[in-house]
């Protein structure tokens, strides 16, 4: 019997996007710029916000400091973006105005609440840097080099934050899963437009 000739469609098999030893492509290289520099744009916005409403409390040199370190990662994304010709996110605007108002809504909330904000954006930009390095894997030395050494940055983010009393914010949880999805959805947007 010739199955061709039943006319059921034959599975189609294809090939998967990468393999093992693959060099990862020109286009899917400028989708990590894109999104990491718009994430840098966002994280940089949120703490702009935050400094302008806790600019007298204890907490405005930490907050300061970060923001100084999110400002540099910017200025070297935007630096890739011009060299490799790399079109930013069209929602540039919007992860200006969304980081800002997370960062004064938070820090409205008191000063924990903006160490929350913190844990919660640096602990999903910490797992979307590691994918990044795995998916690099020893492609673009350079590239490689920035988002591990990002990477560590905004861990450190992450444990000052928790060393500031982000786990004692009002509906932490509620606040942390809120903010974690909103960042994975900027992440998945951020790729695409």
């Amino acid at each position: 019997i010739n199955l061709m000739s039943l006319n059921y469609p034959m599975p189609h098999r294809t090939r998967p996007a990468t393999l093992p030893g693959d060099q990862v492509g020109e286009r899917e290289v400028a989708r990590m710029i894109r999104v990491d520099h718009a994430g840098e744009l966002g994280a940089q916005a949120i703490y702009v916000g935050q400094m302008a409403v806790l600019k007298d409390q204890p907490s405005a040199p930490l907050l300061s400091e970060m923001e100084q370190q999110e400002s540099e990662h910017l200025k070297i994304f935007e630096k890739l973006i011009t060299e490799r010709g790399v079109r930013p996110s069209a929602l540039s605007p919007l992860w200006r105005r969304m980081g800002y108002a997370i960062g004064t809504g938070s820090a409205l909330m008191g000063e924990r609440a903006a160490m929350a904000v913190t844990v919660a954006v640096e602990e999903v930009i910490e797992e979307h840097y590691q994918q990044q390095l795995e998916q690099l894997g020893e492609d673009e030395p350079e590239l490689r080099a920035t988002i591990s050494e990002f990477r560590e940055d905004e861990l450190r983010h992450r444990d000052t934050a928790l060393e500031n009393g982000a786990e004692e914010a009002p509906a932490y949880k509620l606040l942390s899963r809120s903010v974690k999805a909103g960042t994975k959805l900027a992440i998945w947007l951020a790729k695409r437009i």
